[in-house]
């Protein structure tokens, strides 16, 4: 039986260290690559310490206007996507109707279609019944089309739970449509509306297929990296690799940081 247990603990640990390897080591030798003197990506040789590159993309005009659209298009994507998830999600929680699971299967539907797809659709479109051609416009609709569907389902599961006798309470008790919804069913779900937002952003920001399709000759920064990368691997993309890391790891810190005091002050 201990031979058995220790067996399991061997394999346990060889697989998480494997999958861990595999995991991060990508991230590690960007990281690396980053502060290489060599022109070319790589890690060895070593040809010394430098922040040359990073300096490199900071000068880059092209970079920060692929930022600025990518954060205009993600803050639309979010405006526009929460309110649909959010109404859709209440339309199919609160209503029974004969067309309710065809309508959950439509609104779904986006989420399941190919982004080229969505693209190329959301492209057309709009050039061809308002005369609207490709750009910023046309990259938040074609996102908002699947966002929306994300920000439903996440909305969803948090509105099943919701206690239906709070509200008929409040309206025993002489409270308006309005005051309900403002006062009892919109706090409730406020942890939903900000992991939906949250979600909304993130999943606008990378996006790539879509909004290649749709954004015409404009660029976010997904966009400017493929076509950084089609042409020539700089070690400046490197560099903005490490920071997104950076970014990312001070954000599950302060994630971190905040749920333990929040939990400390609750004890």
């Amino acid at each position: 039986m201990k031979s058995s247990n220790i067996v399991l603990k061997v394999v346990t640990g060889s697989y998480l260290v494997l999958f861990f390897v595999y995991l991060f080591l990508p991230l590690v030798f960007m990281s690396v690559v980053a502060f290489n003197t060599s022109s070319i990506p790589q890690v060895t040789p070593w040809e010394g310490f430098t922040l040359k590159w990073f300096g490199k993309l900071f000068g880059d005009s092209q970079m920060w206007d692929g930022l600025i659209n990518s954060l205009i298009v993600a803050f639309f994507v979010v405006i526009i996507s929460v309110p649909i998830g959010l109404g859709a999600s209440l339309l199919l929680t609160r209503l029974q109707f004969k067309a309710r699971n065809g309508l959950y299967a439509i609104l779904v539907s986006p989420i399941l279609m190919p982004g080229i797809i969505l693209g190329i659709s959301t492209f057309l479109f709009w050039d061809k019944a308002f005369h609207i051609s490709g750009g910023l416009w046309t990259a938040i609709m074609g996102q908002s089309t699947f966002i929306s569907g994300y920000c439903m389902l996440l909305i969803m599961a948090r509105a099943q739970r919701f206690d239906k006798t709070q509200e008929d309470a409040a309206f025993d008790l002489g409270a308006t449509h309005r005051q309900v919804f403002w006062k009892i069913t919109l706090p409730f779900l406020r942890p939903a509306l900000i992991s939906a937002a949250a979600l909304a952003f993130m999943q606008s920001f990378e996006n790539y297929n879509t909004t290649l399709f749709a954004i015409g000759f404009e660029q976010t920064l997904p966009i400017y990296i493929g076509s950084k990368l089609r042409a020539f691997i700089s070690p400046a993309m490197n560099a903005l690799a490490c920071i997104f890391i950076a970014l990312t790891i001070a954000g599950v810190f302060v994630y971190e940081v905040m749920r333990r005091s929040e939990s400390f002050k609750k004890s």
